[in-house]
């Protein structure tokens, strides 16, 4: 056993190769041990023995991951990611082909544990697109599978009911490729039949619960369980499970795998007609011969069905109700009877569900087989059913237990042979081992010639009448002296008696113990027939997928071959496993269920004792311990035992080898309990490697004690040495705070000192340029006043000539001054409309005063107009051209003062009505408003929509918003409005133009103070010429019958309406009355 010894820290043995004394007793008790401590892993050399929890347990997290990624298999705790990362590494890294095989129980977790070897090896291997897409297509095939093959049991509520090989190739770096799934006998029984407290297939309730109500309809099915006969009319929910979510998962998972959409339809069609054929009832009939027959009860079931799978009804029902038989010369009908239409309607149902499973794992392998021709790893996961020992145990038991004999044997030789290489290749001698050979049992099960499956196939194949009796007359006469078979006739003959064996059953002593076999139906499952009208009827339905499941119902290709029986094919696809897994290098969990309550924390001996000698772990452990227990390589173990030895402590300078045969030749160790091999020491007995141990961890606590010790004196002597330091620091420190504080009142007193000799020399020095001031200035004045006196002597008798002249541009230069410097002390504010100004004090300052009062406010409008942003500045420009024209000639302007120019009144952008006058403008446009037109002949108003832009003017029909009238802006000559504020104006036109054919514009308009500016702003931008703009209440217009006369009259009275009213006075005037 090669380990590491971090095994023996764990609770009980983590290893049961070091169990000492290995009983059965001893086994189990330290299983339990494990298990109250949630330590459910236990190994029995590179086999992890996995105890069901029956909970969720926080080992399976991401740190645990990684953890155990590149690990020494034995450097852990117990793990079934270490078997996984083991598998996986010597997969990729020795270039071996391995297989995990999981066996168990049903509800020993066996799924689960395939679960977590698969999500390992996709957490563990490499990353990219492609990589993912192939890990995410390989995890996903398990809720496509478990919807459709696994079942609630008695022992187990997601009881996987068929066995299932899967084969992950991977590239030469260890990144998956693809696979290959493989699946074993799928418990098709099980779709017409369940015991009660059981369930049928998850797919059945997963497609009721979680299909759409659409979904459903076209299934033409009912969300009610209780309504179908193959679910046992009983309640569909399973605590714990919720169906209608599993379903979402399945078609997630198909859909990641790469079904397309109607393969989905397909599959669940095909489901739907499984599930509705339990609903077909039958009635008993009678022909004219008086021969019974049987009819179809409910038509309707019938006819959904036969719509689902797009078959003529009276096709399906004559499949149902009849047997065809052919021979070569002849085709010969009969009818049914009613329990033979049930026999041949659940054999449809079972057949139908069998081969949709079969093409399901055919599809999923299209999709992750690999393509590349390349070389290619491979690493095989093996979940199959364990050793089953029911109250009745029939043919199903019977095949399921010879796959485990086989299981056993390749499991025992395997171990034998890996144990005897491991010998040769360190040198050391091999000692056979004794150990049960089951091979007996499984030639007496599947020998060509005289084996238990041979004489059931020739059985099902002899003419005459055939039935269990005679096949168990025959076992009795072939196997009465064999060691491994009993039944009531042998057992007479030796004059046994036994209540227990009936005298329809016989007795196998497997490996796991007796398992006794009732006979009944042995025949009819061995058979597995399913007439041939069936198919055919199958074939010739029009549904794409049902009718390639039965391609032996083609006429063409009939036959009148025997199909192969079940056991014959079971027996094939074993051997082809076995040497699928002898050329691989094994690796085994053996999952154990501690109870049959599923409850945690429950272990029950006598169900755990029964699974460990169906498992065979005793056996295991004994041919693990033949020879040495305990194996380890020389580095490691020097390693940990090098202190026990004082040669070899604390550091050893030869080899490890040498190393380790110093150490143990210096203690009291028998050498016939040793042996040395190449890489490797051998230690036979599992009490030596637990006294090496004692010895280390004494070993340990005396170095534990000395290290205490030396730690304890370096940390007195540290603790000394730091009070030394900081004494010495705080004295330092004193001494020199001491000094500081003495030299500061030192200083202080020099700077007080300083300063009273500073303020005498300052203070006597202030006394002398004091008194020298004094002498300046009075030097000074008497100087003044003699120069004075001289000057007035020298032009006393000129200063009369001039002096009135002078004096008053002195005064008058002084009144401006100080009127200046007065008025720059009272300026009024920077607010522009702040129209305040001080008075001048003096008349004849006037002008000057307003002439300062203009200039202040000209640079006052200005900075004003400096801070204005560019959009404001563009609505004030528009402003003042607006006053330039209209400003004391129309009563309206002052109205439009306050009102903002938009330019844009229509909405154009917002309205899709005006989306092709918004293109006729082109960009181009300046303003859009609404206008009503004055007719020329009977002056009344009509709406239109008036467009300028950059080079036109556009009137368009408001209705159908087209242009109707487009004038180019070269073509304006004036416009003319009234002094009245109402919005009438004449647009007149050049006589060259040539939308002048019908005259001038009469138009009017609720914006005409901005429609008037806007058009003069841009005939003074396109054309360079200014608009010649018309204010008079009379005014000529040209029209085509010739001129007229239009004279504006403003009025008291309103006449129903504030616009104004155009009146023809005439034929050649026009009368506008506006208020």
């Amino acid at each position: 056993m090669d380990t590491d010894l971090s095994l023996l820290n764990t609770v009980g043995v983590g290893d049961l190769v070091l169990l000492d004394p290995l009983t059965e007793d001893t086994l189990l008790k330290n299983l339990e041990e494990r298990f109250r401590h949630k330590e459910i892993y236990t190994y029995i050399g590179n086999v992890v023995v996995s105890v069901n929890p029956y909970q969720q347990l926080p080992i399976y997290s991401e740190e645990t991951v990684e953890q155990y990624k590149n690990c020494n298999f034995f450097a852990v705790k117990p793990h079934i990611y270490a078997i996984a990362d083991d598998a996986y590494h010597s997969l990729r890294d020795q270039d071996k082909d391995q297989c995990i095989l999981i066996t168990g129980e049903s509800g020993a977790g066996k799924t689960e544990a395939s679960k977590l070897v698969m999500s390992y090896v996709a957490a563990v291997c490499g990353k990219g697109e492609q990589v993912n897409r192939v890990k995410e297509q390989l995890l996903q095939s398990n809720p496509v599978l478990e919807a459709f093959g696994n079942a609630k049991t008695i022992r187990n509520d997601n009881s996987s009911r068929f066995g299932k090989y899967m084969d992950i190739e991977f590239d030469f770096k260890g990144d998956p490729l693809g696979g290959v799934i493989s699946n074993y006998l799928l418990e098709k029984s099980r779709v017409v039949h369940h015991v009660k407290g059981e369930r049928n297939f998850h797919i059945f309730y997963q497609l009721l619960s979680g299909g759409s109500d659409q979904l459903l309809k076209q299934l033409k099915l009912q969300r009610d369980c209780s309504f179908y006969g193959y679910l046992k009319k009983e309640a569909s929910s399973l605590q714990g499970r919720d169906d209608a979510a599993n379903f979402r998962a399945v078609q997630d998972a198909m859909k990641a795998i790469g079904f397309s959409s109607a393969e989905v339809s397909a599959v669940l069609e095909v489901t739907a007609v499984v599930l509705k054929l339990g609903n077909v009832q039958l009635s008993e009939q009678f022909q004219a011969s008086g021969a019974e027959s049987c009819g179809i009860q409910n038509e309707q079931v019938l006819r959904e069905i036969s719509q689902l799978i797009k078959l003529d009804d009276t096709i399906l029902e004559q499949a149902l109700c009849s047997r065809t038989v052919e021979t070569h010369q002849e085709k010969v009908v009969t009818t049914l009877s009613v329990s033979q239409g049930y026999y041949v309607r659940d054999a449809l149902a079972k057949n139908i569900y069998n081969r949709l499973f079969n093409w399901l794992v055919n599809r999923i392998n299209e999709s992750i087989k690999v393509n590349t021709t390349g070389h290619k790893k491979v690493m095989g996961v093996l979940d199959i059913y364990g050793f089953e020992i029911l109250q009745n145990n029939s043919f199903e038991q019977f095949i399921i237990n010879y796959c485990n004999e086989k299981l056993q044997q390749i499991f025992i030789l395997l171990t034998l042979k890996e144990e005897q290489e491991e010998y040769i290749r360190e040198g050391i001698a091999w000692t056979p081992v004794d150990f049960f050979d089951n091979s007996i049992i499984c030639n007496l099960i599947e020998d060509s010639k005289g084996g238990i499956l041979a004489m059931l196939d020739e059985e099902c194949l002899r003419p005459g009448e055939v039935n269990e009796a005679t096949f168990l007359d025959k076992l009795n006469q072939v196997f009465k002296k064999h060691k491994r078979y009993e039944s009531r006739v042998t057992q007479n003959a030796q004059h046994i008696m036994d209540a227990s064996l009936s005298a329809n059953s016989f007795r196998i002593h497997h490996y796991a113990g007796k398992v006794t076999y009732n006979v009944t139906g042995f025949i009819e499952k061995n058979n597995d027939l399913l007439y041939r009208n069936l198919s055919q009827a199958m074939w010739k339905a029009k549904h794409e997928l049902l009718h390639t499941l039965f391609p032996e119902g083609d006429p063409e290709k009939a036959s009148l071959k025997r199909p192969p029986t079940a056991g014959f094919q079971f027996k094939a696809s074993v051997n082809t496993l076995m040497k699928n897994l002898y050329s691989k290098n094994p690796n085994y969990i053996r999952c154990i269920k501690p109870n049959d309550t599923k409850a945690p924390a429950v272990f029950t001996d006598e169900l755990v004792r029964a699974q460990v000698r169906y498992l065979g772990l005793l056996e295991n452990v004994r041919v693990r311990r033949a020879g040495y227990a305990y194996r380890q390589c020389y580095e490691p173990c020097l390693e940990r035992y090098k202190m026990l030895c004082t040669e070899t402590w604390p550091h050893w300078k030869g080899s490890a080898r040498d190393g380790v045969q110093t150490l143990l030749s210096s203690l009291p160790i028998d050498s016939k309990e040793l042996a040395y091999g190449h890489t490797k020491i051998f230690i036979r007995t599992p009490a030596l490697l637990f006294d090496l141990e004692d010895r280390r961890q004494q070993r340990v606590q005396d170095l534990a004690a000395l290290i205490q010790a030396i730690y304890r004196a370096w940390k007195c002597r540290m603790h000394y040495q730091k009070m030394r330091k900081s004494q010495i620091l705080i004295s330092a420190w004193f001494r020199g705070k001491a000094q500081k504080k003495k030299y500061s009142k030192m200083k202080i007193s020099a700077l007080l000192i300083q300063a009273y000799v500073r303020g005498w020399k300052s203070r006597r020095l202030l006394r002398e340029l004091k008194e020298q001031k004094r002498r300046t200035q009075a030097a000074t004045v008497i100087s003044a006043y003699w120069k004075g006196y001289q000057t007035r002597k020298e032009y006393k008798k000129y200063f009369r000539s001039g002096a009135s002249a002078r004096i008053a541009t002195f005064i008058y230069q002084s009144l401006g001054q100080k009127f200046l410097l007065a008025l720059k002390n009272n300026l009024p504010s920077m607010t522009v409309t702040d129209h305040t100004w001080p008075p001048a004090p003096y008349r004849f300052f006037t002008d000057a005063n307003q002439e300062l009062k203009k200039i202040f406010h000209h640079w006052r409008c200005k900075k004003y107009r400096d801070q204005l942003p560019p959009q404001r500045k563009a609505a004030l420009q528009d402003k003042l051209c607006a006053s330039e024209l209209f400003r004391d000639k129309k009563s309206l302007y002052t109205k439009s003062l306050p009102q903002p120019f938009r330019g844009e009144y229509l909405g154009l952008k917002e309205n899709p009505k005006y989306r092709k006058l918004q293109s006729t403008a082109d960009g181009k446009l300046v303003m859009a408003d609404n206008v009503r037109k004055v007719n020329r002949g009977d002056g009344k108003a009509s709406p239109k929509l008036f467009l300028l832009t950059k080079s036109h003017v556009i009137l368009a029909d408001p209705k159908a918003a087209q242009p109707k009238t487009v004038i180019t802006l070269g073509d304006i000559d004036s416009v003319s409005v009234s002094h009245y504020s109402d919005g009438f104006f004449v647009l007149h036109l050049k006589e060259s133009s040539t939308a002048s054919t019908k005259g001038d514009f009469l138009l009017i308009s609720d914006h005409l103070i901005e429609l008037v500016t806007r058009l003069h702003q841009t005939l003074l931008e396109t054309t360079k010429q200014k608009l010649k703009l018309q204010v008079t209440d009379e005014f000529l217009v040209k029209f085509k019958q010739g001129s007229i006369t239009v004279k504006v009259t403003e009025t008291a009275e309103k006449q129903g309406t504030a616009a104004p009213i155009v009146r023809k006075k005439g034929s050649r005037r026009m009368e506008v009355l506006v208020h």
